[in-house]
């Protein structure tokens, strides 16, 4: 399980580890320099990429499936495409490709910390405003979700820090720029998810991943922004599980 930007092992939905849990070793890690991690949050996604199979390859993992959302979403094309062999199945929530159309704009520091500077003057988590709709739906969704993400009480993992926080941000305005990869050569069966609303990496970018992945599978949620997979966990949690077990 790849996180998003800024967050820790603790951002994951605890609905939707729940439910994978239930047929599936789950492992969401914190990769270096993030959270209870060591080390330096690596500066660029392939980079993060090159971690996160150091890590794989020490846990003595041959092969597995990968879940990656936003920046998550990123670092997992990355592997998919420099270790297919490691790759079994891929999900790709609230994401899109290198050199994504509006990537750059819409994770641009003016942008994030706009939002972040409204949450904390709302007294709440930035995510409300960067991952919901500001809707009746998506306040009452967005609640719902931050309560969830404080249900475990105990060994709660460290925040990142702001010098991570900006590390992680520049590579991310690094990946919209970067020159587009040949995503015809993933080899994983790809589920990809997302709102069709989302505001941190544009809605059409689910699309373009599924035009150029092939056997991808595209689930669009409606009145759903950036979090919508955790808007609707239920749902999502279903279609990554049947996605994992199908042959």
């Amino acid at each position: 399980m790849l996180a998003h930007l800024g967050a820790t092992m603790d951002e994951w939905d605890p609905r939707v580890l729940e439910a994978l849990a239930r047929t599936h070793h789950v492992l969401a890690v914190d990769l270096p320099g993030v959270g209870a991690s060591t080390g330096i949050v690596p500066a660029t996604i392939k980079a993060m990429a090159d971690a996160a199979v150091g890590f794989l390859e020490a846990m003595g993992f041959s092969s597995a499936d990968l879940a990656g959302f936003s920046m998550g979403g990123f670092i997992a094309q990355q592997i998919a495409l420099d270790r297919p062999d490691l790759v079994r199945r891929l999900v790709l929530a609230g994401t899109g490709p290198s050199g994504g159309h509006g990537i750059n704009r819409t994770t641009g520091p003016a942008y994030v910390y706009w939002d972040m500077l409204r949450g904390a003057l709302a007294r709440t988590d930035a995510k409300e405003f960067l991952f919901f709709n500001r809707d009746t739906k998506g306040k009452t969704a967005a609640k719902a979700y931050l309560e969830r993400l404080q249900e475990r009480l105990m060994d709660r993992d460290t925040p990142i820090t702001v010098r991570a926080f900006r590390t992680q941000l520049k590579a991310i305005q690094s990946w919209g720029k970067a020159k587009r990869q040949n995503l015809s050569l993933i080899t994983a069966p790809t589920l990809i998810a997302n709102g069709d609303h989302d505001r941190m990496v544009p809605s059409e970018l689910s699309t373009d991943l599924h035009r150029r992945i092939p056997n991808s599978r595209l689930t669009i949620y409606p009145n759903s922004g950036h979090g919508g997979v955790f808007q609707n966990h239920g749902e999502f949690s279903r279609i990554v599980v049947e996605h994992l077990a199908a042959k």
